[in-house]
């Protein structure tokens, strides 16, 4: 059986420094997705960040499934707010560029991970909205969700919904690592909450309709060398990417 092509969206680096190369822009993609994508049977593809709408079809033409990437913070413009002094670094280049990609995988029932930054963008792309960071949301025990350990530690609880992949590779309960400040707030129609954190920040949606479409809030890549249900994140992509 030919193995399907997963696209793993690239992020931006730029060369600090006053050399020759400061400003310099680089684009790339964290190993971890690689090996997670070729360890759930998949070939990983990175797909750079481009503003073409034309090129951006012909990059999902050319893949069986994708993967978004977790990095800068979805800018609030796409929510329909201003940006508040809690806001992180936004690269407007990624969100032009991703919220096309998912638009037209939408459209065409391309089935999509998202990770990180990758479910919050999501989430914004079909109606959602975010918090600009966690400290605005009144919360009963204030969990760590940008964790100090190391990233293959994982540090807090999650609680899952019945009916869900999420409970399905997860169970009821597990952990998780965590990395991140922004949160989901109005979650996009068509999607449900299908993981929480016991603070009750969302740490999974899932698309309700026909296809695939999924995001996390932690990082399964880091994780699915040693954590079952983290790797079952990828394989469930590969087995849907495998349907087209």
């Amino acid at each position: 059986m030919k193995k399907p092509i997963i696209g793993i969206t690239g992020s931006i680096l730029f060369e600090s420094g006053s050399g020759l190369f400061a400003g310099y822009e680089r684009m790339y993609t964290n190993a971890d997705y690689v090996t997670s994508v070729l360890n759930a049977g998949g070939i990983p593809l990175m797909m750079p960040a481009i503003e073409d709408e034309g090129a951006i079809k012909a990059q999902l033409e050319a893949v069986d499934g994708v993967i978004i990437m977790g990095g800068y913070d979805v800018d609030p413009v796409y929510f329909n707010e201003e940006p508040l002094n809690c806001l992180g670094e936004i690269l407007p280049k990624r969100d032009i560029f991703e919220l096309a990609l998912l638009k037209e995988a939408m459209k065409i029932k391309k089935p999509v991970l998202g990770i990180c930054r990758g479910m919050q963008i999501m989430n914004v792309c079909f109606g959602g909205s975010l918090y600009q960071d966690i400290s605005l949301i009144k919360r009963d025990i204030l969990i760590q969700h940008n964790q100090k350990a190391r990233p293959t530690c994982r540090t807090h609880s999650i609680l899952t919904e019945d009916d869900s992949k999420m409970r399905q590779f997860f169970g009821k309960e597990d952990k998780v690592n965590s990395y991140h400040h922004m949160a989901l707030k109005d979650i996009a129609k068509d999607f449900r909450v299908t993981a929480k954190a016991p603070d009750g920040i969302v740490e999974a949606i899932e698309y309700i309709k026909d296809g695939f479409m999924m995001g996390v809030q932690f990082h399964p890549e880091m994780l699915a060398r040693f954590h079952e249900a983290s790797g079952k994140l990828f394989e469930e992509l590969v087995k849907n990417a495998n349907k087209q």
